[in-house]
């Protein structure tokens, strides 16, 4: 009997120890990631003149609204004529349509139907264009290589002036004023007028794919039946490079006026490049009349939502997403549970003045991302600036370095010309004296240039609409907050907004100041509560130059004008338009402020805060921050699960910037939950949010751009919170505590077991899963009124009055993405159940229980505890043996 309690002891040991080893392998290894399923890079070559060119789009298909790569190599330098582009440079336009049949070898769309043309129609000074190419004006000749431009569109006579029409997808076609037309303008157009190729034959430009959406008059991506199928409109990126020969075939002589003619004239269509453009379906493509549950909360969910919403539409099931502020979900959530499933970076009550409702919260970790100061810099080269930097002009800056103090200083509006006019010269306007020494901005500023020293020879126009601001959304949010508490996590920061200057002299705008006795308000700036970006300083003028009456003046939200969210923040950037107004309309009725559009290609500087995902969207480049631990890291999946390994909480796992003291980590990367308050749910609704979560937990961690998949700018989620994910969503579904809508009965409960809470409930949060602070078997934590974990999990889950909803072991979750990895446990278990049937003919010790398993950090795990035989057995053992 002996050796049979062993040998079972020893089946029963080795099977957990197996299964635990499994599972371990499993969580160490890497999220599966989709292989590239698109294969979509492209590379076409030139012809004619240009039949050395190669040019590559790095993305033509599961297009939506985003940026994509267009890169060349094997071209001429550009050339200019003054400021004006002149010879060699390529331009880029997006078009609808089936093939023209014009190159046979290249097919393409008509030149009819491309959205381009949308350049100034005043206040051209300084604007790098001819009018013509940038344009959609053309030249009239019967012959085009007469010095003409075009053999169709015009008057009868040579040489007079024509215009190429524009044709929208509904049929509606625009003869004359395409230039600031009713479908497209200089604000909206995504066209790229000027792409210059640098010293070495070669240049990139990132371009904006526009949808049905953006851009209804192409249609792109929007649903179409063709043979009884329906699919997404697919349309064409078209690059027309211009060249350095004359339109008689001649290298052209004339350099002091330029040269080139518009894109879509006959003479430079007949070189153009096209390549088709292939989108996702613009729009729901979930069955009409299916069931919608509703979701709400954090940007940061965005763009995972969207992908997500796609997949999930075979279930039958429609899951609506609407962005809204965290502090308002969470306000909603407390006041209504009945609301559906929340997005939330923190927990309820989290809020100061709130307190977290007495009933249940469950969390579930759906994604992983962050807020970025995003960015669009081309370098200018001052006047003497290093051959090495003259040969990059016109190029993208990759990549700055930023510290909290620098960000303070953009926040704060401190920079000299960010008031703009209240110092002119050697004068400062009363008040504004503090702002005399300080640099114009971020570009001029020594801290800014001691860790980018590139800038010393860059040329930057520093204006409110370039460097001396961040362009930040409106509202409230926890990415604000994030922000805020990064900037006050370091002393330099601190001790610059308490009003203390720094190296060089500069002090802060003392409207902002955290120092009650320089703050003109008598009431001190409080950063440490704040979660959005105030607009604190007053000053309020006629902007220098625009000739505007002087009782039109213009405050500083006008100067520095708000944003709707991070995406249009990012947009905005991509299009290199800040929206601040300072050019005087005396046209207009009534006469009033205007933006004066996207900046000059060559010289563009915005720089904005908004989120990872939408930063990669767009094509941003993106700032390298300081951390907590002194290191510079970027927004990659790397550094942002670095920066959630370091997360903790007493209600969910929270990431603090001043913690992210792992050198790799990222100090504004944030942990998204799906927050629900079950009680107040019926089992339906809670069985539908749970699919939600499971597919967030599961396929919804692949990365990938097609739909379903999970979007660029974030980082897949950890195993562990993934496991987290899944044993909410099944608490969720067996939940039968009281107050639920369908009448369950009431549990008894003690809060939740191992503390598995941080993700799963409102108790624990610690990452770590060390004790103490409730994470994954943690001994500390339990329910959210403290009491400890139970000693075996409930078979159902528990309801406590306020503790945590049990999230752990309940029933089955779905499979992880298909890999092989999904065999560690059950073959790590199967191995550890032969050594153990092994065991006892090959002798040795006694078996001791419990069996611990040591772990890493100094933790063990019970894998079996001690067995107490039954009466009846312990009669049949030998004295002594138990």
């Amino acid at each position: 009997m002996r050796r049979l309690r062993n040998a079972l002891l020893r089946l029963v040991a080795g099977a957990a120890v197996g299964a635990l080893a499994g599972l371990a392998v499993a969580q160490a290894a890497p999220v599966a990631t989709a292989a590239d399923t698109t294969g979509s890079a492209v590379t076409v070559a030139g012809r004619g003149e240009f039949k050395d060119m190669k040019f590559t789009v790095d993305q033509t298909t599961h297009l939506t609204s985003q940026a994509i790569t267009v890169s060349w190599r094997g071209g001429t330098a550009t050339t200019f004529a003054g400021s004006q582009f002149n010879t060699d440079f390529v331009q880029i336009m997006q078009c609808w349509g089936d093939d023209d049949g014009t190159v046979p070898s290249n097919p393409g769309p008509p030149r009819t139907q491309c959205e381009y043309g949308a350049s100034p129609t005043t206040d051209r000074g300084g604007w790098p264009g001819n009018s013509y190419d940038d344009t959609r004006q053309v030249f009239y000749s019967a012959d085009p290589t007469n010095y003409g431009q075009d053999n169709r569109y015009g008057a009868a006579n040579p040489n007079a002036p024509g215009e190429v029409p524009f044709k929208s997808v509904n049929g509606t076609t625009i003869t004359t004023g395409t230039q600031n037309n009713a479908f497209f303008n200089r604000n909206t157009t995504n066209e790229v007028d000027f792409a210059r190729t640098g010293a070495d034959g070669s240049g990139r430009e990132y371009f904006e794919v526009q949808t049905a959406n953006e851009a209804p008059h192409l249609g792109c991506g929007a649903p179409v039946k063709q043979n009884g199928v329906t699919k997404p409109r697919s349309c064409w990126l078209v690059i027309v490079p211009q060249g350095h020969l004359d339109l008689d075939g001649k290298p052209y002589a004339d350099h002091s006026q330029v040269n080139a003619g518009s894109p879509v004239s006959s003479t430079n269509w007949k070189n153009r490049v096209a390549i088709p453009l292939h989108f996702n379906t613009v729009g729901t493509s979930c069955a009409l009349g299916a069931k919608e549950r509703p979701t709400w909360g954090s940007e940061l969910a965005a763009d995972a939502m969207t992908s997500w919403q796609a997949a999930l539409c075979p279930s039958g099931t429609v899951y609506g997403y609407t962005e809204l502020a965290e502090p308002v979900v969470r306000s909603q959530l407390t006041d209504d549970g009945s609301s559906g499933l929340a997005f939330t970076t923190r927990a309820l009550g989290s809020d100061e003045g709130t307190t977290a409702p007495s009933d249940a919260t469950t969390y579930a970790p759906v994604a992983l991302s962050g807020a970025v100061i995003g960015f669009t810099i081309e370098r200018r080269p001052k006047a003497g600036a290093p051959d090495s930097v003259r040969r990059l002009a016109g190029t993208k800056v990759d990549s700055i370095d930023l510290t909290p103090r620098l960000v303070a200083k953009l926040l704060t509006e401190s920079y000299r010309n960010s008031p703009w006019g209240a110092v002119i010269g050697d004068k400062a306007a009363a008040g504004y004296g503090w702002a005399k020494s300080n640099p114009a901005g971020l570009a001029s500023d020594p801290e800014f240039i001691a860790l980018n020293p590139e800038f010393e020879h860059l040329s930057v126009s520093e204006t409110p609409a370039t460097d001396t601001d961040l362009l930040t959304s409106a509202g409230h949010s926890d990415s604000a907050r994030a922000l805020w508490q990064w900037v006050l996590s370091d002393k330099d920061a601190r001790q610059f907004l308490a009003g203390v200057p720094d190296e060089w002299g500069m002090r802060v705008d003392p409207y902002y100041s955290t120092n009650t006795d320089l703050n003109p308000t008598g009431v001190p700036f409080d950063p440490s509560h704040s979660d959005d970006y105030p607009r604190n300083a007053r000053w309020c003028t006629v902007p220098p130059g625009s000739d505007a009456p002087q009782d039109k003046q213009q405050c500083m939200t006008d100067f520095h004008p708000y944003v709707q969210d991070m995406h249009a923040a990012a947009l905005a950037t991509r299009r290199a338009d800040t929206l601040w107004k300072s050019t005087w309309d005396a046209l207009a009725n009534p006469p009033t402020y205007k933006s004066p559009g996207p900046q000059t290609v060559g010289s563009r500087f915005v720089i904005t805060v908004t989120d990872a995902a939408s930063a990669v969207r767009y094509g941003l480049q993106t700032a390298r921050l300081r951390n907590a631990a002194g290191k510079f890291t970027a927004p990659t999946p790397a550094s942002l699960t670095a920066a959630a390994a370091g997360a903790s909480g007493s209600a969910l796992a929270e990431i603090s910037p001043a913690k992210a003291t792992a050198k790799g980590a990222y100090p504004l990367a944030q942990l998204v939950y799906g927050a629900a308050r079950p009680a107040k749910l019926d089992a339906a609704a809670r069985k539908d949010y749970a699919a939600l979560l499971k597919y967030a937990a599961g396929n919804g961690q692949i990365s990938g751009a097609d739909p379903g998949r999970l979007p660029a700018g974030y980082a897949p989620l950890p195993q562990q919170l993934r496991t987290r994910a899944l044993h909410a969503a099944d608490a969720l579904v067996h939940y039968t505590g009281p107050s639920s809508p369908d009448g369950g009965p009431g549990g008894g409960s003690n809060g939740g077991s191992g503390g598995s809470g941080g993700s799963g409930g409102t108790s624990g949060g610690g990452l770590s899963g060390g004790t103490g602070d409730g994470g994954a078997g943690g001994t500390g934590g339990g329910g959210a009124g403290g009491t400890g974990a139970s000693p075996t999990p409930s078979g159902a889950p528990s309801y406590g009055g306020g503790k945590a909803l049990q999230t752990t072991a309940l029933g089955t979750t779905p499979a992880d993405p298909a890999n092989a990895l999904r065999y560690a446990v059950p073959v790590g278990a199967a191995l550890g159940a032969a050594a153990a049937v092994g065991a006892p003919f090959a002798g040795g010790s006694r078996l001791r229980l419990p069996l611990r398993v040591p772990l890493p950090g100094g933790r063990t795990v019970t894998v079996v505890p001690a067995l107490t035989l039954p009466e009846r057995l312990r009669r049949l053992l030998p004295p002594g043996r138990d």
